[in-house]
């Protein structure tokens, strides 16, 4: 990135849907000053990575990808560490990894124009110090990579410490953005063609305005009748703040999907005051009575954790009710992994891995079966199906409903539907991880 040179980056991001669209707002702002966005590390000047620390493994990628490129130092380029590794190591990124120019914080990507500046002046830029801001990283500046399917971030950071995990020491703390702006970005959105919008945020539904003019739910509702919008869908939620009035929206207004990802964790009340869940297992079973007396036919999907510290057999088979009790449509199951400055560090009777690895496997099994039997109700259901692209090997075309389920179909000989298209598909089959089925002309 010599003077007079242009400047070229590439962008390589790890982790959740918040860090994927944190990047598309990164990029944005990049190519807002003057930066163009390259395909391969050989092409940029500067080399951007977006970390996620919520597992062991993920972390281990992106250093593991510093030392591999060190080599490329000589050649001029510079290399920076965004996101939550590097609000979690901070200084000590420079330590492991010296030709690293710049680290950077989730909460101070407001501060993304100024830290370039720095780096192009040679100097190491670090923006670490923004946890406690009230304010959101909120630009008008938004590479979106998908032109019918798109993020808006409502709420940012967390307050919950949940005793495993390492977000509220990376993200902050919780701050939400007005319902004025995030319905001016839904609008706009509407406006460029996008017809399906996901809200996001580490715990979605414990948005609170600070304008005070509307509830998360009546967000919702008011996100789903904006001109234009086929579909509004949000994640993650946190089963504390989860009220029946979120069903109640979903329930009257037509543009919000029948999907909800709540994750749960553990079906063992004892296990969940451990990991400071704040709920029992009773309090999730209530929400999800909530969900199943609605009138639109609601998936629900979640997250377990096996293996948490003291976690014994019966809490483990406590889970695997909890499993039957509610039938998930979907399950990201995860083995502890211990993270840094979490309460759960300093818990004893650790469980083996070997137990761990046990554990995931039986659950995951158990669950194959419960999806394997959920799926069949949508047998010779006609569904509304947002076409994502085809698969020219099978014949079919792909996409998903409403319920988040993915559908692999066909259409008559001589249609090429438009991606982003909604069309009506009639299941014919299913599996446990997705359904099959032929357009309905």
């Amino acid at each position: 990135m010599g003077e007079g040179a242009p400047k070229t980056f590439y962008l390589e991001t790890f982790g959740c849907q918040m860090n994927v669209h944190d990047s598309e707002k990164v990029i944005g702002t990049l190519i807002s000053e003057g930066y163009r966005q390259v395909d391969t590390v050989e092409e940029a000047g500067l080399i951007l990575y977006n970390t996620c620390s919520i597992r062991d493994k993920a972390e281990q990628k992106v250093f593991h990808r510093l030392a591999d490129y060190k080599k490329l130092q000589a050649q001029g380029k510079k290399f920076g560490v965004l996101g939550c590794v590097a609000q979690q190591e901070g200084d000590k990124i420079f330590e492991r990894a010296p030709h690293v120019s710049m680290v950077c914080g989730s909460a101070s990507y407001r501060k993304l124009p100024e830290l370039l500046v720095q780096i192009e002046a040679g100097k190491r830029a670090t923006g670490l110090d923004d946890r406690r801001t009230d304010e959101c990283f909120e630009t008008e500046f938004t590479a979106r990579t998908n032109p019918h399917r798109g993020y808006i971030t409502i709420i940012e950071g967390c307050d919950k410490f949940c005793a495993y995990c390492v977000v509220p020491f990376t993200r902050g703390k919780e701050r939400s953005r007005t319902s004025d702006s995030v319905l001016a970005e839904a609008r706009q959105m509407a406006d460029l063609g996008y017809t399906d919008i996901q809200l996001l945020g580490q715990n979605v539904n414990s948005y609170k305005d600070p304008a005070g003019k509307r509830s998360f739910a009546e967000l919702l509702a008011a996100v789903g009748q904006v001109a234009g919008v086929r579909r509004v869908r949000f994640t993650t939620s946190h089963p504390r703040d989860f009220g029946q009035d979120i069903v109640a929206a979903i329930d009257s207004i037509e543009a919000l999907c029948d999907h909800v990802h709540l994750p749960v964790q553990s079906g063992s009340t004892r296990v969940l005051h451990a990991m400071q869940r704040l709920y029992t297992r009773e309090q999730y079973l209530e929400r999800v009575s909530w969900m199943k007396a609605a009138q639109r036919d609601i998936s629900l999907t979640t997250d377990i954790i096996v293996g948490f510290p003291g976690e014994t057999e019966h809490d483990f088979e406590q889970t695997l009710t909890l499993l039957e009790a509610v039938g998930f449509d979907g399950v990201f199951g995860f083995k502890y992994s211990p993270r840094p400055n979490t309460p759960a560090l300093d818990l004893d009777d650790a469980v083996p891995e070997e137990e761990k690895a046990r554990r995931l496997a039986v659950l995951l099994e158990k669950q194959r079966e419960i999806q394997r039997l959920r799926n069949r109700r949508h047998h010779d259901q006609i569904l509304e199906v947002m076409v994502e692209g085809e698969n020219q090997a099978r014949g079919q075309w792909f996409g998903r409903t409403s319920q988040n389920k993915i559908m692999n179909f066909t259409v008559p000989e001589g249609l090429s539907p438009a991606l982003g298209s909604y069309l009506p598909v009639r299941t014919t089959a299913s599996f446990p991880n997705s359904l099959v089925g032929q357009m309905v002309i």
